[in-house]
């Protein structure tokens, strides 16, 4: 068996969601639908997998049921030679209050990385939508022989007071890091860009325990992995940036190399869709090479009657379109869309029934919604806000579960 480097993977899973409310309202963010059949959490676990990495904490804390559930169901791995993904719930192990920041929730499971003893720890967030090939960042990582290493996605400059910003030397070393700043330094190699962190973090273990004890112990801290443990790291010299576009992934399209999004917003989930139904997509979710896994329920393929049709869209198993038009959207499974109704750039979770004669238009539809005959969402967002419906900054009307759209 080829000798490889002992890894630790920790996926950082416990955030409330607060931004993609109501779809946070009954689960934590990570759990989130997303594309049709999967879920945001899908994503980093795929990327882990497909690098080879093979045994995988989540830790978990909001609202955690369904997450928890999804991972049991879906993410078995053959244990004959120790390999899981396991959800880990927090568990008050050092005294009685829940996590304070993304770092506590490592401290407070340091008895994880006891018990696994690796030479690096892999720590990622849980709710981006990307590909990326960890094993050439740890790669990296190994041969800087620093101590953390942090991915950077390179963002307009002017665009780039939105994100935490690595301010990185030539050699890659990290001289700063930024939280949203005013006047965000350029690349040495492309001035009007700057390396936005992805919040995805390798550290040598020693070096990682050391800085969350030294964090622990600090009552001015927020515990917080990119606010305090990667300055720790900067201070020391012993940080590096790891450039996200020199990631090769296999199978990868000319579109959607490099694509990362935050879906941390409405608006961005929304978006992060929309680039999934173009004809040449930004983000390919067909990709043989690199899939995305997750668990498929049991279904009968989409069926399409009384010339019902779907154009630039996801149609996911269990669906009928019944004489309705659906344009650029995104179904779930087991979605009805009844004669005469029209369906536009929307979101579809499972279960969504439109009646006759309804309209849907750029609206994110959760679970078990049902929008009854000669209804419309999305097309008067007063009409909408009335209901007691969200409609973003953006103009995306958004309907909570389980509820019902009536005719006005």
């Amino acid at each position: 068996m080829t000798s490889r480097p002992k890894v630790l993977s920790i996926v950082l899973a416990g955030g409330e969601g607060k931004r993609l409310m109501p779809l946070t309202l009954d689960r934590a963010k990570p759990a989130v639908p997303f594309g049709g059949t999967m879920r945001l959490i899908d994503f980093v676990l795929s990327n882990m997998v497909n690098s080879g990495l093979l045994q995988v904490a989540v830790l978990t804390q909001y609202k955690s049921h369904s997450l928890d559930r999804h991972i049991t169901l879906t993410w078995r791995m053959s244990n004959l030679i120790g390999n899981y993904v396991t959800p880990v719930p927090a568990q008050q192990r050092l005294g009685p209050h829940w996590y304070q920041g993304s770092a506590d929730a490592i401290y407070q499971s340091m008895n994880l990385i006891r018990d696994a003893n690796p030479d690096y720890v892999v720590v990622f967030g849980a709710d981006n939508i990307y590909r990326m090939d960890i094993d050439q960042m740890l790669k990296a990582h190994i041969d800087s022989g620093l101590g953390l290493t942090v991915a950077g996605i390179r963002v307009p400059r002017a665009e780039a007071s939105a994100f935490g910003i690595i301010d990185a030397a030539g050699d890659a070393k990290i001289r700063q890091f930024l939280e949203k700043p005013a006047d965000p330094p350029g690349l040495p190699d492309s001035p009007d860009e700057s390396f936005a962190s992805m919040g995805n973090y390798i550290f040598n273990k020693d070096a990682l325990v050391a800085a969350l004890e030294a964090d622990a112990a600090d009552e001015n801290a927020r515990h917080d992995m990119g606010g305090d443990i990667v300055p720790m790291f900067v201070e020391k010299g012993d940080a590096q940036v790891y450039d996200f576009t020199q990631n090769e992934v296999p199978g990868a399209t000319e579109e959607d190399r490099n694509y990362w999004r935050d879906v941390g917003t409405i608006d961005a989930f929304f978006d992060a869709h929309m680039d999934l139904v173009a004809v040449k997509p930004n983000f390919n979710l067909y990709n043989d090479e690199w899939p995305i896994f997750t668990y498929q329920r049991q279904l009968p393929g989409a069926k399409f009657t009384l010339r019902g049709t779907a154009e630039d869209s996801i149609v996911s198993t269990g669906s009928i379109i019944s004489g309705g038009d659906v344009d650029s959207s995104v179904l779930s499974p087991q979605v009805r869309v009844e004669k005469w109704s029209k369906v536009e750039q929307s979101i579809l979770m499972d279960n969504a029934q439109i009646g006759r004669n309804a309209v849907v238009r750029r609206a994110i539809l959760d679970k078990n919604v049902i929008v009854e005959r000669g209804a419309e969402v999305g097309v008067d967002h007063e009409a909408d806000r009335a209901r007691g419906l969200t409609v973003s900054s953006g103009g995306i009307t958004v309907v909570p579960k389980d509820f019902v759209v009536k005719a006005i």
